[in-house]
């Protein structure tokens, strides 16, 4: 404070000293006495904060130890699960409730809620072992959810004797590390010690995901039944992980309408923005990107001011979708209930961390539209706990038959439910006998997911809002149904009005390694046909700013793909405006049906034999995005072959090669199949 009195204003430019440290002190005491009073005061009104963030820790050192938690619950098999869609969750969650047949005590167990540095500690229980349901997402990455297990596994040395594990992981084998998690995990704890009670399963999403999981479980209880010694105790019964609560009378402000976590976040929103509290963000645009065809694409922008979120050109941006009311409705009149009644599902576990299958109290309307996944056909054990509610027993026989794991049972499931594409309302129009209670069937349908899209705008350009470009799925299947992809129908839906009333997306953004290079000189070659050119799009307009800001952006080369010139060329006079402006330096569209031969990106990369130079000499980054199934491994081979021709390679060392860029982060793939 002295400070900044030496420059004494010119009143007081001959008063003696003494008066200016009297003020100095009178200064200090106003300040401390201010602070004391502030201190006390504060504490007086407000003891809450003083309190709150001691009494949480006792429960939360209790909580995360998961051997406390089943020596306390009497349980002696966990089911870990890294899931990002719900699929391992689920199958973690049929694993556990088996349990029950073999005399055994299981639960399914979130690796980040859960301490698994103590995984040492499972010999303590007897009898005892833990199984894994691991997915592998992305390029071979762990889950989200069971990054910090994943990180753990890679340092730890400690000793996992006597510690029994089963892994079975989820994968797709159109991506290049089938079910890295997996066999990582598999092979990790049998490193440190653990005993492996049954052979890793590899389920595989490309062909039938469900069908694999049976055959594995089909052999594995046998294995552990065998293992430690018990018989299966002959109950087959169903058993009820909730038990229905109905409220007559209950103040609707308590009941959830929609939200993922907290009660009125739709409300009342609050930052930071995820998947359990997702951002509205308005619709500023909607347009159709194609001028013909019978398919309907569109350029769909989220307005995101306000909400604090940040995006990088290649991150994902993750949309929850509401189901068709025709469908939900559908479900409701032909089980007969009045959808508009408020329930609960409550755990009949009382020590369960997962108190209700989806937030409760709510509504059946309310669950089916946006917590159920009512669209896709459901899994065999639906239809296995269902089957009880047939009262023909040829549909009974017939609906546990398809959940076995015989042959027979395998086909018939195959056919008449994924090649039929039944969902649940088609399933319950087609078997008249069967006629569940409606609470029954929404604690077995899996929960309704984010979807997760490109982000085809870029930060620098668009801060505040972000673009998605999608195609509209629809068609008629075999049973002359009309099957419609749940979000992007609704997005299709999501027309920008102007009578005031403006209609929200729930979004949140995920990260990606889908990243431009770091300087901007280096080349950057991307391959993305159809509505793989999203995340281009974000590239290309920040290649121009970067050019804007004087920087020297590299060689930018871009291969799109569509079927017709004058159809489905998206985002044509933006990209051409581009090439004149000299951001694009190539623009190769490959148009497969204006020929007579079907011609693709992988045909006009092969034709580029300046693309050796770019990748081998100059540092260029390869960039795919798009259909995983066909596409992105035709690229592979395109460039193979390149590297094999133009760069004297053999096959080995042009695989070998291209795997070392992807390593390095040069050779980035965002694909789904």
């Amino acid at each position: 404070h002295t400070m900044k009195f030496t420059n004494k204003p010119e009143g007081l430019c001959d008063t003696p000293e003494p008066l200016l440290s009297s003020l100095d002190i009178f200064l200090f005491s106003l300040i401390a006495g201010l602070l004391i009073y502030w201190f006390f005061f504060r504490k007086k009104t407000e003891p809450v904060p003083e309190i709150k963030p001691f009494t949480p820790v006792t429960p939360q050192i209790r909580e995360t130890s998961f051997i406390e938690k089943m020596k306390k619950t009497n349980r002696n098999i966990v089911v870990f699960y890294g899931s990002q869609t719900g699929t391992a969750e689920e199958f973690a969650n049929r694993l556990a409730k088996d349990a029950q047949r073999y005399g055994m005590k299981g639960m399914a167990a979130d690796p980040e809620e859960y301490d698994l540095s103590e995984l040492s500690r499972l010999k303590e229980i007897p009898n005892s072992m833990a199984v894994f349901c691991m997915a592998t997402y992305g390029e071979g990455d762990p889950t989200d959810n069971a990054q910090e297990f994943y990180d753990w596994m890679q340092g730890t040395d400690d000793d996992l004797e006597g510690v029994n594990f089963a892994v079975f992981g989820l994968g797709n084998k159109t991506y290049e590390r089938f079910n890295a998690t997996g066999k990582y995990t598999d092979k990790r704890l049998a490193e440190l010690g653990g005993k492996r009670v049954f052979d890793l399963g590899l389920g595989d999403d490309d062909i039938n995901l469900e069908e694999d999981f049976i055959s594995w479980k089909e052999q594995f209880w046998p294995a552990v039944c065998e293992f430690f010694g018990v018989e299966a105790t002959g109950e087959d019964s169903s058993i009820r992980q909730f038990e229905l609560v109905v409220h007559n009378d209950i103040n609707m402000n308590q009941v959830y309408t929609g939200e993922m976590g907290r009660l009125k976040s739709f409300q009342t929103q609050k930052p930071p923005f995820d998947s359990k509290n997702p951002f509205l963000a308005t619709v500023t645009g909607n347009r159709k990107l194609n001028k013909g065809g019978n398919r309907h694409l569109m350029h769909i922008e989220l307005d995101i001011t306000d909400s604090k979120i940040r995006y990088d050109s290649g991150d994902h941006v993750a949309v929850y979708p509401t189901n068709d009311a025709a469908v939900v409705n559908g479900i409701g009149e032909r089980l007969g209930v009045d959808l508009d009644t408020v329930i609960s599902l409550k755990n009949l576990d009382e020590e369960s961390n997962k108190k209700h299958p989806f937030p409760c109290p709510t509504t059946y309307r309310t669950a089916l539209t946006h917590y159920l996944d009512i669209n896709n056909m459901p899994r065999t054990n639906v239809l296995y706990e269902l089957a009880q509610y047939a009262s023909d027993p040829k549909e009974q026989e017939n609906m546990r038959k398809m959940a076995s794991a015989s042959p027979e049972g395998k086909a018939l499931y195959q056919s008449w439910v994924l090649d039929s594409e039944r969902n649940i309302l088609a399933i319950l129009e087609d078997l008249p006998s069967l006629n569940p209670p409606i609470d029954h069937l929404c604690e077995l349908l899996p929960r309704l997911q984010a979807r997760y899209y490109s982000i085809a705008s870029s930060s620098k350009v668009y801060p505040t809002s972000i673009h998605i470009c999608a195609v509209v799925i629809e068609y008629t299947t075999k049973t002359e149904r009309v099957f419609k992809g749940v979000a992007t129908n609704w997005l299709k839906n999501k027309e920008v009005t102007d009578n005031g009333h403006k209609l929200t997306v729930p979004m949140y953004v995920r990260r990606s390694q889908f990243r431009l290079p770091f300087k901007p000189s280096n080349p950057i070659i991307m391959i993305g046909p159809g509505t793989g050119i999203a995340p281009f799009m974000g590239f290309i307009r920040e290649r121009a700013w970067q050019k804007e800001q004087g920087k020297e952006a590299g060689e930018t080369i871009l291969y799109f793909g569509c079927r017709h010139k004058n159809e489905d060329f998206l985002y044509q006079q933006e990209l051409e405006e581009f090439e004149r402006a000299g951001v694009l330096t190539q623009l190769n569209v490959a148009f497969s049906r204006d020929q007579e031969h079907k011609i693709y990106v992988q045909h006009l990369l092969k034709k580029n034999k300046q693309l050796w130079k770019l990748i081998h000499s100059n540092n260029a980054h390869i960039y795919v995005c798009g259909d995983a199934r066909n596409m992105a491994r035709d690229v592979h081979t395109a460039f193979y072959e390149i590297a094999e021709e133009v760069g004297g390679l053999t096959h080995t060392q042009a695989v070998d090669y291209f795997k070392k860029l992807m390593t390095k982060g040069r050779y980035s793939q965002d694909v789904w199949s």
